[in-house]
This record gives structure tokens, sequence and C-alpha cells, in this order.
């Protein structure tokens, strides 16, 4: 038996146990993809599985916030939220991982813009790796892990949770073989977050489904945000769109990055993603608009509604992103690849695997009127933003359905059971997911001792 069975070899299942395995307890990471060194970009399954989780092959930014890629207030007090992030940013920097400077003057000033024209600007500290030195980083932590104790199982499939007497024994993995566990930590990344689903309700616990990010991947010459980037190189723009008083965010930003698809192969989803390499630029600049949806009555499913979109996107685009000039959106024309390519001050894309076409036949009415309006707002923090030539990609899915009722320590109502990370919708991105990690660690620490 070992003490603790963490499934997920992302950030979240990573993290935690770096914690664990400092504590002298055995750990074992169960993960359905492969070693860092074997995971190949190209390929839709490596993509988002395997060591180091979805974020492996990202651009590497890390936000170190405790209300930035989650809230970590649910958990901690304030005080401890910090102490917890602070943490967090330490053991990165053990790895060469610096925080990027800022000025706060210049940061103040950018704030006040942004209220001006009734955005909020979040500030905050940032560091950025690249996803050409993530591989080499995810490689070094793994040794180090392996080094401290800690096994790891590539290519493991688990089918389900084992629970005997009120509390859990281990898992099972496909073709039957049983892990016997005195803790499990679920932490399969976002990829994961329908199988979590599934796992959770066989064992009758008690799911909240959160609110899903729906929307576009904006594409500039990386001239026009060239002053933003100067001051915070990921910013965070909060609007208000006035129409439906909808929340629009914007997220990931890549100075100098490239578009990229990403693959759901089980729900049959193409969509994009957002990439900024350290060695290698391009002359554009882009990031993700997202709309946040939320569902009541009587669908309350946000996974179910946002992949139902994305698979239209996906069908639209003929298997690829569609891809449309903000002119084009505003005209209620499809875009095609003379007309995006007609002038020698448009922008040229980065992803050229896309179909040039009408994102208005893909995404809800409401959706699009959403970013529109966004767009038309941040432009006044970000002029030229909102010209003709602007590029959007459809669709880009923030998906955070899965939410299992906790206590602070993130277990579950199934003694022994924990949760942490995007697939229990309790982290958004590779910082909040570390510190969730830690969380359930924590609390396995806790219970392992008495507390």
């Amino acid at each position: 038996m070992v003490n603790v069975a963490i499934v997920g070899a992302g950030p979240a299942g990573l993290f935690a146990a770096f914690e664990l395995a400092q504590a002298g307890l055995q750990v074992t990471v169960l993960d359905m993809g492969k070693p860092v060194t074997e995971r190949s970009r190209s390929d839709g399954f490596d993509l988002l599985h395997g060591m180091g989780g979805s974020g492996t092959f990202s651009d590497g930014k890390i936000n170190f916030h405790p209300q930035v890629g989650g809230d970590l207030n649910e958990f901690l007090s304030p005080n401890q939220a910090w102490e917890l992030v602070d943490h967090i940013e330490a053991v990165f920097r053990q790895y060469d991982v610096e925080v990027i400077a800022t000025d706060d003057d210049d940061t103040r000033e950018l704030e006040k813009q942004a209220a001006k024209a009734g955005v909020r600007f979040l500030p905050i500290r940032q560091a950025h790796i690249g996803s050409d030195h993530l591989t080499d980083l995810m490689r070094r932590f793994h040794d180090d892990l392996v080094g401290m104790g800690v096994q790891f199982r590539f290519g493991a499939r688990v089918a389900d949770v084992v629970a005997e007497g009120g509390r859990v024994a281990g898992v099972r993995l496909e073709g039957g073989e049983f892990l016997a566990a005195e803790a499990v930590l679920l932490a399969p990344g976002r990829v994961g977050s329908e199988w979590m689903r599934r796992v959770l309700q066989g064992h009758g616990l008690s799911v909240v489904y959160n609110p899903v990010d729906i929307g576009v991947r904006v594409e500039v010459p990386a001239i026009v945000m060239a002053d933003v980037i100067a001051v915070c190189y990921d910013p965070k723009f909060y609007v208000r769109a006035p129409t439906y008083d909808d929340m629009v965010r914007t997220f990931c930003v890549s100075p100098h990055g490239f578009v990229v698809k990403e693959v759901y192969a089980e729900e049959g989803v193409v969509g994009v993603n957002g990439h900024a390499l350290r060695d290698r630029n391009s002359q554009n600049t882009n990031f993700a608009l997202l709309t946040s949806i939320n569902l009541t009555e009587p669908v309350e499913s946000t996974t179910a509604y946002g992949i139902s979109i994305a698979r239209l996107a996906t069908t639209i685009g003929g298997g690829r992103p569609t891809l449309q000039s903000l002119g084009d959106l505003r005209r209620h024309r499809r875009s095609t690849w003379g007309r995006l390519t007609k002038s020698p001050g448009d922008v040229v894309p980065t992803l050229e695997d896309a179909t040039p076409g009408d994102i208005s036949m893909a995404l809800p009415h409401r959706i699009v009127t959403d970013l529109l309006e966004a767009l038309d707002i941040l432009a006044r923090i970000i002029p030229g933003l909102d010209a003709d030539r602007t590029l959007l990609y459809a669709p880009e899915l923030k998906r955070y359905a899965n939410k299992p009722k906790t206590d602070k320590h993130l277990q579950t109502e199934l003694a022994g059971l924990y949760v942490a990370g995007d697939g229990a919708g309790v982290a958004r991105g590779i910082g909040g997911a570390a510190a969730t990690g830690e969380i359930a660690a924590r609390g396995i620490l806790s219970a392992a001792q008495g507390g």
C-alpha cells in the first residue's frame, strides 16, 4: 500500500507530490500520458496529457496572486493565501523562474487609465517561462521528485476510486489492477474534468458546475499592445459589456507570440490557444477574450453547453479553428484568404491551419455582442485594438465545470479523497493549480498526523 495515490501529473499533482514527499510519505503519481521527454506538441493527445499537464505546452505564464487562477481565499485566510503564493513562487525560483520586474508608477498610471474607461486592471506579480523552456523545467522537476522517492506510472488510466467503509481505499486502473492507498488526490487537469465528474457522481458526491468561459483568440500587431506590455507582461482586464451586463476578461496575453490549435479529440473539438516563446518571436501579440457563462434551470452543465458550441465552431471550420477579421465580423460577412491578405498592412496570421469564415455562425449572438463591445471599450486604453485588420480565432474555450463539495483542505465528502487543480474547478492555470495541490497535500498531512 502507498500512502498517497495522485491521479494526474500536472502542476496540482506535482506540487502535492513535492509537499508530501518532503514529509516522508510514499507517493505514486498516475497519469494516462507520457513522460515529458516523450511528449510531442504535434500530437493531439500528447498536447494535453502527460508529465506537466497541458501547461507543459503553454507559454508558461505564472500569476502569483491569490485571486488570479482561482480564489485561494475560499480555503485560506488572506494572510495564509499570500504566504502560500510566496511559497509557490519560491519553489519555481529553485528552477530559475524569475518574476518579471515592473514599475509601480507605470502600473498605477495604467490602472488609472483603465478606471477612466470603466475597466478594471488587476496588477499582479508574474513570471514567463516560455513553452520552449517548460519541457526542460518539467524534466528537472520530475527527476528531483524521483530522487525524493516519488514513483511515476505513465500510460496508467484510472477507471475509478475504490471506497470501503465510508472512506477511500485506493484506485482501480483500467484492466482491473487495484492500487491500495490511504489517501487519493484527484488532479486530472482541465482535460479530465468530465472523467472526474463521472467518478465523483458515481460515488454519490455532490458536484456544482462552475461557469464556462467562451470567446476568441485576438491577434494584433505587437506594436499595438507594446505600451501596455511594457507595464505588465500579461495584463488582466475585466470589462462589463453593457448590452447584456456580462463580464468579459482578457486572459493569457502572448507578446510576440503564436496562436496554436488546441485539440480535444475525445469531444471532437478543435479550439485555439496562444503561446509566447523566449527564443523565437513573431510580429504579433495575441490574447484570449472570454465571456463567462453561468447556467441554472433547466440546464446546469456548463461543460456540455461549452462543448456543444465548440463542436459547432469546429464543424463550421471544417475541423479547424475559424478565422475572421474584426472588420468582416462587424460587416456581417465571412472572411476569405484573399480579403485577409489584400493589404500590406494586414496582420499575418501566426496560425495558418485555420479556416476563414464567419464567427457569428458559430458563437451565440450574445457572446459575439459581448466580445465586440469589450473590444470597443478596451480600445480606449489600447488604441488600435479595434482596427478592422484585428484577427479573431474561434473558439477559445476554458472549462471549469466540476467543483465537488469539499472542506477547506479540499477533502471531499468521502473521507481520504481529495481534489485539486483545474479539473476540480478550484484553479485556472499553473499557479492556481500548484497552490491547490499544496492545500490538498497539507490536508492529507494534517489528517495523517491526526489533525
